[in-house]
């Protein structure tokens, strides 16, 4: 039969003219559908009796199937993990080249997913960065500055980008100016507590040309001390530190890549494997660029579904349709995808419990645009006194355009009732849980008393059957530990220890590690492809230092991976498996 193309018909003029031009269409649309299955078409898995790549054995896999099968060992072909069992079993696959890799008893668990985080920013200062994550008092956090500055550059800007609180320091105290300036008297310091606050040194104050309130973004304010002098601190909302911090000077793209990676690996060493980020403030479209190249030269070691977030306010819908024109929902492979927008996905609805029906109406004509578009929407939202405004809208998009499939989510409303869940639960809106209130338990139960004792409700999110994905918020709000997160879902105790969460809100360890795995992978489209240790599934794992099941709370906290793969790489590798190191990106 010959081929249809021009001229080469073999029918005749007048046959040809009663071909109707849906047949046409038809037509071409099944051979460029042919075409494209050819080029697409690939082995599901390795050669029937082909030896695995990698056999990992002697270990306690908690695979987090079904039946929560505890498997001793686990063989790896490429990229997906294809036989779980017995030692003995999986031993037996094992061919001339494979690597054997023994355990010696030690706990593995699925790669985590941190369901929010803001990694894509952390990443761009991490190089340059001080991190008080971990630190138990004012002089240790000293140390991390006075040690930072040895290594700068004169009169460099040493920064302190969040992730701590003072209730962690054995002095229950912000640190002073006169501290910081001992640390480090020769360097510009910048030190930010939360959105609520920073303090700077003075050469910090000359070098952003700060001399008094009217030098500062609005809302922001210098706080002054018994003398009536300003102390350093400038206290102010969430736009005012927004603003602030943006003065700072913007790293090179060297810098951004270095941080990146070196931010990629400390995740590794924690057993993350995935990340989804939300967006946010401080995050314009050019600050993905390190990301998208170290993208395309391989060189990411976590798997990343990202959002964004419209820059402009008042311009969030023209901004929306601009950036996503050649950004369909979904677009990029199993390192790299767009995963939507949000957090802030508008101006007026973010942070605010009273918006304004212009406001509420902005919002519903980019929640009606991203659903017409099946893009994934994540809504930053605090209080469950006001949620209402925003489940409102999403209820009036779906009666139009169903929004089940997006899976859209809530990220924090850590007082959620249980009227709002079920009306999540009803929409197939995803709630996104982090482990904020660890840090500000405090504030909070000034504010709202009682409410805490199910704040955040996992449980009940549970019970109704609301998805839920695990994580931090890191890092400019939280740590970046993961271990933080999951022993404040299942202990409910804050960073200076106290009790909070009520029994009946208190999940097992294996729950919680199911949300920020399988959990957090269904907000990245990902469940059926990671989040558990089974064959079919990517191999992302963590073989832990000590068995997460069983250390103690207080030790939950400290605990890490010895060795991180991600889709078969080893992508970090330390102690007992320090000779296995050297995978992606390194």
């Amino acid at each position: 039969m010959r081929e249809a193309g021009e001229g080469r018909f073999a029918v005749s003029h007048a046959a040809r003219s009663k071909v109707s031009a849906t047949a046409m269409i038809a037509r071409k649309l099944r051979i460029a559908l042919v075409a494209l299955a050819l080029l697409v078409i690939q082995p599901a898995g390795p050669a029937v009796g082909q030896p695995p790549d990698t056999i990992l054995i002697n270990g306690k896999f908690l695979t987090l199937d079904e039946r929560s099968t505890v498997a001793q060992a686990l063989a790896v072909s490429g990229d997906t993990i294809t036989a779980t069992g017995t030692s003995a079993d999986i031993e037996k696959l094992a061919g001339p080249r494979t690597r054997r890799v023994d355990l010696d008893g030690r706990t593995v668990i699925p790669g985590l997913i941190d369901s929010h985080i803001h990694a894509i920013r952390a990443g761009l200062k991490f190089s340059t960065e001080v991190s008080w994550i971990g630190t138990a008092t004012i002089p240790e956090a000293m140390d991390r500055i006075r040690a930072a500055a040895l290594y700068a550059k004169p009169g460099a800007w040493l920064v302190v980008g969040g992730g701590w609180t003072p209730t962690q320091f054995a002095e229950r105290r912000r640190p002073t100016q006169s501290e910081i300036i001992a640390a480090a008297p020769q360097h510009a310091i910048y030190v930010q507590l939360f959105y609520r606050a920073a303090l700077l040194s003075p050469n910090g104050m000359k070098q952003l040309a700060i001399d008094g309130d009217a030098s500062l973004p609005p809302n922001a304010k210098l706080e002054r001390g018994e003398d009536g002098q300003p102390n350093g601190w400038i206290s102010g909302d969430t736009a005012a530190i927004t603003g602030l911090y943006a003065k700072l000077p913007s790293p090179t793209l060297d810098e951004s890549l270095d941080g990146t990676r070196r931010f990629f690996r400390e995740l590794n060493r924690l057993g993350v494997t995935g990340v989804i980020d939300p967006g946010g403030h401080n995050l314009a479209p050019e600050e993905y660029a390190a990301l998208l190249r170290l993208w395309r030269e391989d060189g990411l070691t976590v798997r990343v579904a990202y959002s964004i977030s419209a820059p402009r306010l008042g311009n969030e819908l023209a901004d929306y349709q601009l950036l996503t024109r050649f950004l369909p929902m979904g677009v990029g492979n199993a390192m790299l995808r767009f995963n939507g927008i949000g957090e802030r996905v508008t101006w007026g609805l973010y942070n605010n419990d009273a918006p304004s029906d212009a406001q509420k109406d902005e919002f519903y004509r980019v929640a009606r645009w991203a659903a017409e578009q099946g893009l994934a929407l994540t809504a930053h939202w605090n209080n469950d006194r006001s949620v209402h405004h925003l489940l409102d809208i999403f209820e009036r998009v779906d009666r139009e355009t169903p929004i089940r499939d997006f899976r859209w989510s809530v990220a924090h409303l850590h007082d959620a009732s249980d009227a709002s869940l079920s009306r999540m639960k009803a929409l197939g809106v995803g709630w996104l849980m982090q482990n904020g209130l660890h840090f500000a338990a405090a504030s909070f139960i000034a504010g709202r008393g009682d409410a805490m004792t199910r704040a955040p409700p996992i449980k009940s999110a549970l019970r109704l059957g609301v998805r839920i994905g695990g994580g931090t918020d890191a890092h400019r709000v939280m740590s970046y530990n993961p271990y933080v997160s999951l022993k404040w879902m299942t202990d409910g105790r804050t960073v200076d220890g106290l009790p909070t969460r009520g029994a009946g809100e208190l999940v097992t360890r294996e729950e919680a590690l199911r949300l920020y795995t399988s959990g957090s992978a269904w907000f990245a489209f990902d469940e059926t492809k990671r989040g558990t240790l089974e064959p079919g599934r990517l191999a992302d794992l963590a073989v832990l230092e000590r068995d997460y099941l069983t250390v103690p709370d207080e030790d939950l906290l400290r605990l890490r991976s010895h060795l991180t793969m991600v889709g078969g790489t080893i992508v970090h590798a330390d102690g007992p498996f320090a000779g296995l190191a050297g995978g992606a990106g390194k």
